[in-house]
């Protein structure tokens, strides 16, 4: 099982890993760039869709998903 389907989400958009102990704090966007990995969609799914129900541009949006989930490689979670 990936570490990122391993974390419990809860209504606070806290993000915890119940294996080592750490919580995470995201926002709206970063919650839901979460749980579209975890439905193993792609970065340029993801950006797609964020892309429709907000008013960004891919290319913002392109820096923005890539940021977030370097930040999670390097948190181990990818």
């Amino acid at each position: 099982m990936r570490t990122i389907d391993q974390l419990v989400l809860d209504e606070n958009n806290i993000a915890f890993n119940p294996v080592v102990g750490n919580s995470y704090q995201l926002n709206d966007i970063a919650k839901e760039i979460l749980i579209s990995l975890r439905h193993h969609k792609s970065k340029d799914e993801i950006i797609e869709e964020l892309s429709e129900k907000y008013d960004v541009s891919k290319e913002d949006l392109f820096i923005d998903v890539s940021d977030f989930m370097s930040k999670l490689k390097i948190y181990g979670l990818i």
